[in-house]
């Protein structure tokens, strides 16, 4: 980790100054001309090169041109090509000026009459546009640096060395660096590969036990639910008739709570569509109807919410009903809705319980809630069910809930009201991707 962190400081610092030249890289091959201007000038005069005994006229006046032709290149990178044609055609009529003209007595005839500046206009090659023209342009400097037709060990070396050895290792190095890119990229691309077959493998496989523990399940509880079924239709008393509806109503629940949760661990099947506003108000019309008056929120647009989501809320809702009316019916209930492109935003608040049928007592709390801390019996209010009714059920409603929005990343929070009433809310993600929707289904 600390090796990795430092490798990424070192490629921001790198950064960094890429992004510093390319702002004033005008200003730094400004500065680089005249450095070499200054360099060429101070050898020439100290007889490091072409520069006589005893100057006259002519001597100064290519001492300037060799000035301006080494202050060329500050245009290196827009004109390479021509750089690299003006110094080799001042070098050529310098060493014509001294052989066989001899116009010239330099101090020491064993010096290459080339300019330092040659190093540097024989990469111009990097920044031409025709590469084929570029190279021709640096064997005709690097002949002239040369000078073959006055052979000479150490002047065809420094000058092979000056223009030509350069530039063909920056070439190698360059096509090597391509290379080793190229190279990073596929290995890259492979293991990106790898991984979404990986993924692409874990999906199959997690909606393949999906679908096993759906039907497994499926069918134990629908014999569960027909048998209570037939139970509620023979059966004489009115206690066994009630509890086999109770077990068939939480069969059923249980379906589809599974149905909801293959869902979620594979791609939703044919034909299960997203619960709409109509659904809810569905909800809202059944618990109007037994008693319980529900006022329902809507805020923004349903179709922001993906359908797994959409699922989630409606489960939320109808649980959260079928609470307020085993442990209070005929209290006022508000249902609040907000979609937005980020999350949505759900509660649930029932009021303080009414009174029906002359019956008081305390308030009986979902019993999931007493046996998490949230919340427990002993809210102060009047009794509005029956004891038994209130006790039916398994006591996991809430969990099953709360494991059903973590699932999809949500939040949950649930607990009693200062009014006596009691409030569920639930902020969800917006969109939750399923197997199908990321195309990685068989």
């Amino acid at each position: 980790m600390a090796a990795l962190m430092a490798y990424r400081e070192f490629m921001g610092c790198e950064d960094r100054q890429q992004r510093w030249y390319n702002r004033h890289w005008v200003a730094v091959d400004a500065a680089i001309a005249v450095f070499f201007v200054l360099l060429d000038t101070v050898l020439t005069l100290s007889g490091a090169s072409w520069w006589p005994a005893h100057p006259g006229s002519l001597a100064w006046t290519l001492l300037g041109v060799q000035a301006a032709c080494c202050a060329t290149l500050a245009v290196r990178r827009r004109a390479p090509i021509t750089v690299m044609y003006i110094l080799a055609a001042f070098t050529l009529a310098v060493t014509l000026l001294i052989d066989p003209a001899g116009a010239l007595t330099p101090v020491s005839t064993g010096n290459v009459w080339a300019p330092v500046s040659t190093v540097v206009a024989a990469y111009g090659i990097f920044y031409a546009r025709n590469r084929r023209a570029a190279l021709i342009a640096v064997g005709i400097l690097t002949v002239i640096v040369a000078r073959p037709w006055q052979p000479s060990v150490e002047v065809i070396t420094i000058g092979v060395l000056r223009t030509a050895v350069g530039p063909l290792l920056g070439l190698y190095f360059a096509a090597r660096q391509r290379l080793v890119h190229a190279l990073r990229e596929r290995a890259e691309r492979a293991e990106r590969e790898q991984y979404l077959l990986a993924e692409q493998a874990r999906a199959e496989e997690r909606a393949r036990l999906a679908g096993e523990m759906h039907d497994v399940v499926t069918h134990r509880v629908s014999l569960m639910v027909l048998q209570a079924g037939a139970l509620r239709m023979t059966a004489r008393d009115e206690a066994t008739r009630q509890a086999a509806e109770e077990l068939r109503a939480a069969g059923c629940q249980a379906l589809d709570e599974l149905r909801d949760l293959v869902g979620i661990l594979r791609a939703a099947p044919d034909g299960d569509e997203a619960p709409s506003a109509a659904d809810f108000a569905a909800l809202v019309a059944e618990s109007t109807a037994v008693g319980t008056p529900v006022q329902l929120i809507e805020d923004g647009d349903p179709a922001l919410a993906s359908p797994v989501v959409s699922r989630t809320a409606y489960r939320v809702v109808r649980e959260a009903l079928t609470n307020v009316r085993k442990h209070a019916p005929g209290a006022a209930v508000t249902v609040r809705v907000g979609y937005d492109p980020a999350q949505l935003r759900l509660s649930v608040r029932n009021g303080p319980a009414a009174s029906r049928n002359g019956l008081t007592g305390p308030v009986l709390a979902d019993p999931v809630l007493a046996g998490h801390g949230e919340a427990g019996p002993g809210v102060a209010g009047p009794v509005l069910a029956d004891p038994v009714l209130a006790g039916t059920g398994s006591g996991l409603g809430l969990a099953n809930l709360r494991q059903r929005i973590e699932l999809v990343h949500g939040s949950l929070r649930a607990g009693p009201e200062p009014d006596g009433g009691f409030c569920v809310e639930v902020v969800l993600p917006a969109y939750v991707p399923t197997a199908e929707s990321v195309g990685l289904t068989s």
